[in-house]
């Protein structure tokens, strides 16, 4: 499993609102939403992370 960081993020109150009924939506919470949406954005430009090898 892959090192978690933590971050500030500043987002308007409206975006917030939206991604957070999203993520109830999906049975996510609001990280969660946010971390998937930003890898499904990954994914479409070709630029995911590369997987470490397992030891």
């Amino acid at each position: 499993m892959s090192k978690k960081k933590a971050f500030a993020l500043r987002i308007n109150e409206e975006m917030l609102k939206a991604i957070e009924k999203w993520a109830s939506d999906e049975f996510r919470s609001t990280n969660g939403q946010i971390e998937w949406m930003l890898m499904q954005y990954l994914k479409e430009h070709k630029r995911e992370p590369k997987k470490k090898k397992e030891e």
